[in-house]
């Protein structure tokens, strides 16, 4: 597929796929929707990426939110459709760890496409905001319910009922971002992130990652079983074998996704 909304590159074992509107601080139009979707769905099928980093062009925003151009004219039935809601499942269902590099403004539909995603880090300049509600609407991309799971309670109504930026030092402190770095780091520390996870037996990341999500939505009882029963299958793989036998050896693992 040719992409013009989007840039799609693989980088060892990182696929980066950066939102290229920076006229437009990086909106996210219906047109940038599919062509996301398109390179996640591309990266999740390719062996060689074990990290899909999503980010923002021209270094003042990773995303401002939806195209408000075209939001103005939505109606009930389109309303309805996923739309963000649906890229940010995407990016939390995928098998593969997702992260968020995120510079500058990441607000309302820029913010659920964040939430989708795994892992999120940041520059100290970066600023977060659902503004939804100062323009008559409500989140729709998955805010409601993805930022209080992610923040807490409290925190998710701060930022949703009063709509104001907090910072990149805030975002740190109530979880949002588990990483600030610098803006000429930003991708390099993508990077390197993405390469300590290749380090990994390709099974762990993608079960660890799934007994998370779906963990959040069990009960406690059934969470703990479900995990019981992963770790049950994990432990019958040659990988588990390798990396215990490494480990005792000394030596670095060689993991062959068995």
């Amino acid at each position: 597929m040719s992409y013009r909304e989007i840039l799609y590159e693989v980088d060892g074992p990182m696929a980066l796929v950066t939102i290229n509107r920076p006229e437009r601080h990086n909106a996210i139009s219906l047109a940038t929707l599919d062509e996301l979707h398109h390179a996640v769905a591309a990266a999740a099928a390719d062996d060689a990426v074990k990290a899909i980093v999503v980010t923002g062009a021209g270094g003042r925003a990773f995303a401002s939110g939806s195209d408000l151009s075209e939001v103005i004219d939505r109606d009930f039935r389109k309303a309805l459709e996923p739309i963000v809601q649906g890229l940010a499942e995407q990016l939390e269902r995928t098998p593969k760890p997702t992260i968020a590099a995120i510079d500058g403004i990441c607000m309302g539909g820029g913010l659920e496409v964040a939430l989708g995603c795994d892992l999120r880090i940041a520059t100290p300049t970066s600023r977060f905001a659902t503004p939804e509600g100062k323009l008559g609407i409500i989140p729709g991309g998955g805010a409601t319910a993805r930022l209080p799971r992610i923040v807490g309670r409290g925190w998710a109504m701060e930022m949703m009922l009063m709509g104001d930026p907090i910072d990149a030092e805030r975002a740190l402190a109530i979880g949002l971002v588990t990483r600030l770095v610098a803006k000429e780091q930003l991708i390099a520390e993508a990077r390197r992130m993405a390469d300590h996870l290749a380090g990994f037996a390709p099974f762990v990341p993608r079960t660890m990652k799934a007994m998370v999500h779906f963990g959040m939505e069990a009960s406690l009882a059934g969470a703990l079983m479900l995990e019981k029963y992963a770790q049950g299958a994990l432990v019958q793989t040659e990988d588990k074998h390798e990396g215990i036998t490494a480990f005792l050896e000394k030596r670095k693992p060689r993991f062959k996704g068995r």
